[in-house]
């Protein structure tokens, strides 16, 4: 089984939230939260605004953290071919925009960094992380932890 942990950023202001449109290497898209893996012996706090600073072109404020949620991807699941199943590990930060403008990602996996209104957001294409990041900021569990959601229609791994 495959492992990841990452930290990912939950930026809401004036009833829209901030998504980026990520770009597989087959050139599948889908709306997914910013973040990204969390670098050996780095602080997922640290993660989160880099990786928002990187695929946003924003400086990131961290305001809290939402929670954190932990699931298993099977392999007939998997984009990847011949894959094993995957433990995915997301560290969920609310974060507000500090400073800068948006743009795309320079390496281009993450391009149309995009202020969505929120109730637009079940209609998108978009990864799993959006649900759980979205129901984390609504509900702030005291516990952090948000029920599994449920991979159908729209929402993919």
């Amino acid at each position: 089984m495959s492992f990841r942990l990452a930290a990912y950023a939950v930026c809401v202001e004036g009833g829209r939230v901030l998504l980026v449109r990520h770009v597989s290497p087959e050139g599948d898209t889908n709306w997914t939260l910013p973040g990204g893996r969390v670098e050996h012996a780095e602080d997922p706090f640290d993660t989160v605004a880099r990786e928002f600073g990187e695929e946003t072109g924003c400086a990131a404020t961290v305001e809290r953290l939402l929670g954190v949620d932990s699931r298993v991807i099977p392999a007939a699941e998997r984009t990847v071919p011949g894959g094993s199943d995957h433990q995915n590990v997301g560290i969920f930060y609310q974060v507000r925009v500090a400073d800068g403008r948006l743009r795309p990602e320079p390496d281009g996996r993450t391009v149309d960094p995009t202020w969505t209104p929120l109730h637009n957001t079940s209609s998108l294409p978009r990864s799993s992380l959006v649900d759980i990041g979205l129901a984390l900021f609504r509900t702030r569990p005291a516990t952090g932890h948000v029920a599994p959601v449920p991979v159908t229609g729209s929402v993919r791994h």
